[in-house]
């Protein structure tokens, strides 16, 4: 048997994409750059890259001390908590950019870059959010000092097979698979449109993208940050579209040969136009149990929060000694645009990350940072298309925004299937009910005093034949999902055997 037979059981499909969710961005990027600079060291002792095993290991050594250093003390500078795994994957990622070497001047080069690319998410950010790959921008502003110019060594045959699971990996993770793809058909295309045009024969044409340059890695492991993409999925792929023209594309300004690196700063450039431009304080007016284990938290802006109905917002909340799930947090919106408060709800399990326990300590009056808001779990603009939204648990929250927001002259057909504990597991119920929108509880638990429009089911989970008895018309649905990944995935292939019209579910990246 071999390992494609293996990873096409459903069982190691499972297995995959539990591991994969199973930990945070910042970890699985952290553990798949630790994993492929392991790699790389065993390589090089084996003869199979270029570069001796010990300029390898001082190199990484001068990337990773470089940049958790300089994290260190422009934290401390400027009054916020370090984030260690950031800047271990900040070296990391100067490693696999810079050519390694054994002399004092390049590795003191490779530790400047490092040094450049932690500063760069203080200095070159706009009310706590940086602008720019960090990265990439060491990589870019050391070059312009002309000490040392960086290589992308890391597009190696050799490299290839690690290179390519690692990208899958963390594009799997952050859901941005088709656009990483979009990115390497733009790059490739036109490096093999380039090869071609200077003599170089088909076959080597069409390899040599994939075997000799760092188009994989960068897709995988550089493009694939969501803290600089725009918000919107199709703004995502023009991004992807833009920076693979620019990163296939040699350009100079001046003297200075533009390397792979500023393509991606060009597209970091443009996201930044596209999206929220600045973070955004929020301070906190009240938060009030909606279930025994939700909480509803209402900030009031400092100014206007531009989102629309479906969308989510990135809270940074800085404390000391951070587990792995680090400083910040998304969260649905769950009040509609307009309003003069934000709210978001959250589950407080009974033990809480160190972020949770931190968002449950504020007090009236206390300050967070929004730094960014996006999300595609969108209602269509075309008002015909009936709609079943499917909610479990705490998954009712951008399904609040979306249904008080509705216009109710437009009588849209919407139907709510909500999957609760109980009675009292129901979140914005005032909401739910004021619509006059169809819900269908589907609970274990009794349920009484419903209002006319609302049917119970009592079952342990929504199933299959259960979704079709409750919306038998779904086949001329477009279907959103939106709860804990497992129920997620589950209804989303129901309703896809039921021959929805379309399925779209909710995600949150993790970082």
């Amino acid at each position: 048997m071999t390992v494609a037979d293996v990873l096409t059981k459903p069982a190691a499909v499972v297995w995959v994409r539990t591991t994969i969710t199973a930990v945070t961005t910042y970890r699985l990027v952290l553990l798949c750059l630790g994993s492929l600079a392991v790699a790389a060291v065993g390589l090089s002792a084996v003869g199979l890259l270029s570069y001796p095993l010990l300029a390898m290991l001082a190199t990484l050594s001068a990337a990773l001390l470089g940049s958790y250093l300089s994290n260190r003390v422009m934290s401390s500078l400027f009054g916020v908590t370090p984030h260690s795994e950031s800047s271990l994957i900040t070296g990391l990622l100067i490693f696999f950019i810079f050519p390694p070497s054994l002399h004092a001047l390049p590795l003191l080069g490779v530790a400047l870059a490092g040094m450049l690319a932690s500063g760069s998410k203080y200095i070159l950010a706009v009310r706590g959010r940086h602008l720019f790959n960090p990265a990439a921008a060491g990589a870019f502003l050391l070059g312009l000092t002309g000490f040392y110019f960086s290589g992308w060594w890391v597009g190696t045959p050799a490299m290839l097979p690690f290179t390519l699971l690692a990208a899958a990996a963390v594009l799997y993770r952050v859901r941005r698979v088709r656009m990483g793809l979009l990115f390497v058909a733009v790059a490739g295309s036109v490096m093999v449109v380039r090869s071609l045009a200077a003599g170089i024969d088909l076959p080597t044409a069409l390899v040599w993208p994939l075997t000799s340059s760092p188009m994989i890695f960068f897709a995988g492991l550089m493009l694939s940050e969501p803290l600089t993409q725009p918000p919107l999925r199709w703004q995502q792929y023009a991004y992807a579209g833009v920076i693979g023209f620019f990163f296939s594309t040699p350009l100079h300004l001046g003297a200075v040969y533009l390397a792979p690196e500023s393509a991606l700063l060009i597209g970091n450039a443009l996201a930044f136009l596209a999206g929220q431009r600045r973070g955004i304080e929020l301070t906190l007016e009240r938060r009030a149990h909606l279930t025994p284990t939700i909480v509803e938290f209402a900030f009031r802006p400092s100014r206007r929060l531009r989102f629309r109905p479906g969308q989510w917002v990135e809270l940074t909340l800085p404390h000391r000694h951070a587990d792995n799930r680090g400083l910040r947090r998304v969260f649905s919106i769950a009040s509609a645009p307009g309003s003069e408060l934000v709210k978001i709800g959250t589950r407080v399990p009974d033990e809480p990350s160190t972020f949770k326990h931190v968002l449950g300590e504020l007090t009236e009056g206390s300050v967070v940072t929004a730094t960014s808001v996006a999300g595609d779990f969108l209602l269509p603009r075309d008002l015909q298309v009936p709609l079943l939204l499917v909610a479990g648990g705490i998954g009712i929250t951008p399904f609040a925004s979306q249904i008080e927001h509705l216009d109710p002259d437009q009588h849209r057909d919407v139907v709510l299937v909500y999957v609760v504990r109980d009675a009292t597991d129901i979140s914005y119920r005032e909401v739910l009910e004021a619509s006059g929108v169809p819900v269908v509880l589907v609970s274990e638990g009794a349920m009484t005093d419903l209002p006319a429009h609302w049917t119970a089911v009592h079952a342990r989970r929504l199933t299959g034949p259960l979704l079709e008895e409750s919306v038998p018309d779904i086949a001329t649905r477009t279907v959103y999902i939106s709860g804990a990944p497992a129920m997620v995935a589950a209804t989303a292939t129901a309703a896809r055997k039921l021959d929805a019209r379309a399925v779209r579910t909710d995600f949150f990246n993790g970082y």
